[in-house]
């Protein structure tokens, strides 16, 4: 055996213990998510690959075995920590350290406790559901370092009422910022060509967004369910990109 796959012990609530034995090298995106009964893990020397944060939804004790991660402060790392990959720590404030430069898959999904987050101008990628579900997030400023904001990457963050897009993001990802409910206006940077599917799909308190010239695409349903954008704002926008983006 060398892989634990993505999703493999997801719900397992009756699971108390686990070995992983030194063949695995691999271990997947959410594999232990659910394991409600296990109080344990511990990562052997031989695995080297995580597809994303393995323990998102895992509150027992971790402990690393292998020269392939770091594992500080509740929070683990790739060996060189450029990856940030998940985020376990209940603190409500947290600086990401300058040698990251790529916030993981899911690396701080459903992290409710945490109100701030300090993004250093190291990092240029902000991963898949990176910060999906941290509902007491209030506001967060991207520097110019990022140049992709992922899929469902702040989707769900229901405090979050100011975000700084920097002039160098070329792609808003699909359902990025779905469901921020008290995010008030955006200004998108003409750095953007890229706007995904539901992007700000029931941002319901938004009144106020700039789309400049140079995006290009917008998705299906990127602005379903702003229901407090004013008239004219919504005419232009399909004007330019159909009724597609609010339907």
């Amino acid at each position: 055996m060398t892989n634990i796959g993505d999703y493999a012990f997801v719900g397992c609530e009756s699971l108390t213990s686990i070995y992983i034995p030194n063949s695995v090298t691999n271990i997947g995106n959410i594999a232990f998510s659910g394991c409600k009964s296990l109080t344990k893990i511990t990562i052997p020397s031989s695995v080297v690959n995580m597809n994303g944060n393995s323990f998102l939804g895992w509150s027992g004790d971790l402990y690393n075995e292998s020269k392939a991660f770091v594992y500080e402060r509740q929070v683990l790392f790739n060996k060189d920590k450029t990856t940030l990959i998940a985020y376990r720590s209940k603190e409500k404030n947290y600086i990401i350290p300058n040698s990251v430069t790529n916030i993981g898959y899911n690396a701080f999904c459903n992290s409710e406790s945490l109100t701030k987050i300090n993004i250093p101008n190291s990092v240029t990628n902000i991963g898949k559901m990176a910060f999906r579900g941290c509902k007491s997030l209030i506001n967060i400023n991207i520097l110019n370092s990022v140049t992709n904001i992922g899929d469902w990457a702040f989707d769900d963050c229901k405090s979050l009422t100011k975000i700084n897009i920097p002039n160098s993001v070329i792609n808003i990802g699909d359902w990025a910022f779905s469901q921020c409910d008290s995010l008030t206006n955006i200004n998108i940077p003409n750095s953007v060509t890229n706007i995904g599917d539901s992007a700000f799909h029931g941002c319901s308190s938004l009144t106020s967004i700039n789309i400049p010239n140079s995006v290009t695409d917008i998705g299906n349903m990127a602005f379903r369910y702003c229901e407090k954008l004013p008239s004219k704002i919504k005419s232009d926008i399909i004007n330019r990109f159909g009724e597609k983006v609010f339907e």
